[in-house]
């Protein structure tokens, strides 16, 4: 069977000499693997379409629970400011690595749209932390170990002062302990993180240390819950350890 699905490649590994199996992410079939043809030569049609982070419609011989065939493809965005610039391509790489491993566990059609978005943006040059920690909350919910931001972990209470990993979420005055105090801002830009449309930003201007407070929560908060290990998230937190 042959369709034009609307895709994007999650990774690619050799195949032989000249050929790539290509991990390509779609809102209707999901992750297909897809076997590009001959296409390192030089004189291959396939060459420029077979990168990671190409977002595309291909045309693919369609093998259900096999490896596909890829026909061919037209790029939908080429994400020029992306491949453009170290940092953008770090984050976004990760955003694929994720993506990948978070599909992996629940197989959700809404993680496409949610990848595509946050790309998208990151492209548009908005602060490609910002995206990616947003992103990186959403998907919590998708892995079953989302955090409590609609009040107190222990008891409920609106009225929080932290963020605690440890604990799960936000924590009041009452249940607090010796956790350490982010600012008030943190605490409420979680919860605009988790429910804000992707598609609808328009401005982020947020001071850098608020960023970082919600950054180093939610990377804490993977190490803890999620198992997830990868070795792109480590090169960003390499990063940010220099920014900070």
């Amino acid at each position: 069977m042959i369709i034009n699905i609307e895709g994007i490649i999650l990774n690619t590994k050799s195949y032989g000499d000249t050929s790539l199996i290509l991990d390509i992410l779609t809102i209707d079939y999901g992750i297909i693997g897809v076997i590009a043809k001959g296409c390192k030569s030089l004189k291959s049609n396939l060459r420029s379409v077979t990168d990671k982070l190409t977002y595309a419609t291909f045309t693919i011989y369609y093998k259900k629970d096999k490896l596909s065939i890829l026909s061919e493809a037209s790029v939908i965005n080429n994400l020029s400011n992306i491949k453009k610039n170290i940092e953008k391509i770090s984050y976004s790489s990760f955003l694929l690595d994720l993506t990948y491993q978070v599909y992996k566990q629940c197989e959700n059609g809404n993680l496409y749209n949610l990848l595509i978005s946050a790309l998208i943006k990151i492209n548009d040059n908005f602060d490609p932390l910002i995206i990616t920690n947003i992103i990186e909350l959403k998907y919590l919910d998708y892995l079953g170990v989302m955090p409590s931001i609609d009040g107190c972990i222990i008891c409920g209470s609106k009225n929080v002062i932290t963020l605690s990993s440890d604990k799960g979420g936000y924590l009041c005055k009452k249940c607090h302990t010796n956790e350490p105090i982010v600012s008030e801002m943190a605490i409420k830009l979680v919860r605009m993180y988790y429910y804000v449309d992707i598609k609808k930003i328009s401005k982020l201007d947020i001071n850098k240390s608020v960023i970082y407070e919600v950054n180093n929560f939610i990377d804490d908060y993977y190490d803890r819950y999620t198992g997830l290990y990868l070795k792109s998230k480590s090169f960003l937190k390499s990063i940010n350890n220099l920014k900070n």
